[in-house]
């Protein structure tokens, strides 16, 4: 039976969904702009991190030149000082070359990078599958 309390209901009804459609919308908004603003804040953290790792780095490469000429400043006093830069610059190439020799060796063995195992395994799996589980 139709009454006018009954006649509003629709509307009210249509009037109440359209308000939580526009809430719903804001409210995504607002999440949206909150992951924006959280991840612009995470960025700059990250650059500034970087930017300092970057700067330990360079300051490493110098502290490292400066203990190996220390080293040559040492070796210099009981012989020449040619000699003594000269030992130490064998010494930095014997290193150089054995880093070298492993990371080549581990770049062969990881190169290329496909997985082996998975796709035997995957391939297993399929011919199984294919033979209703008979082999």
């Amino acid at each position: 039976m139709h009454t006018r309390e009954t006649e509003r209901d629709p509307a009210s009804l249509g009037t109440s969904a359209k308000g939580v459609a526009e809430h719903a919308s804001a409210l995504a908004r607002l999440e949206l702009e909150l992951a924006a603003l959280e991840l612009k804040r995470k960025v700059a953290a990250l650059g500034i991190g970087i930017g300092l790792a970057l700067g330990a780095a360079l300051l490493l490469v110098y502290a490292l030149g400066f203990g190996l000429a220390a080293i040559a400043a040492g070796l210099a006093t009981a012989m020449s000082t040619w000699a003594a830069l000269l030992i130490v610059s064998v010494g930095v190439l014997l290193v150089a070359a054995l880093l070298g020799f492993f990371g080549l060796r581990s770049i062969k063995k990881g190169a290329p990078p496909v997985p082996e195992q998975a796709l035997r395994e995957a391939k297993l799996t399929s011919e199984a599958l294919k033979g209703n589980g008979r082999h």
